[in-house]
């Protein structure tokens, strides 16, 4: 896999040092891991104000999964009832009702997948003393 070639204005080439208590280290740790990302890029989004990605939660995410195999028995279905129709044989199944029903299925895991966000507590923890102490 060839790298792509950035501007060089792109290029991270700079280190900036925070000093931070063990917990303050531990509690970073464990927001990039539930935002899964490094802390590198969990801090830079944080410190530029760029919106962290939607994380879908595990019920959401084991549903999608549960959407996708009945998809996929869906079409196994649509393509027998197609193969009955060709060779002249009953279908299995109406394939309009199945062409509909499976197109519910993939606004289903769409809807899923855009609408369902686990609340993140970066907005109640503004009152932390993160900020240096003036004085």
């Amino acid at each position: 896999m060839a790298n792509r070639k950035q501007s060089k204005a792109l290029v991270r080439k700079h280190i900036f040092p925070v000093r931070l208590s063990d917990i303050e280290l531990e509690m970073i740790r464990i927001k990039s891991q539930d935002a899964g990302m490094s802390a590198s890029e969990l801090m830079r989004r944080n410190a530029l104000m760029r919106p962290l990605p939607k994380r879908l939660s595990k019920i959401s995410l084991q549903t999608y999964w549960e959407l996708g195999q009945i998809g996929n028995n869906l079409n196994q279905l649509v393509k027998a009832t197609n193969t009955a129709i060709k060779m002249g044989r009953t279908p299995p199944a109406n394939p309009e009702l199945l062409q509909e029903l499976l197109e519910l299925l993939h606004q289903c895991r769409r809807d899923i997948a855009s609408d369902d966000i686990e609340s993140d507590d970066w907005e109640e923890e503004e009152d932390d003393d993160w900020e240096a102490d003036e004085g």
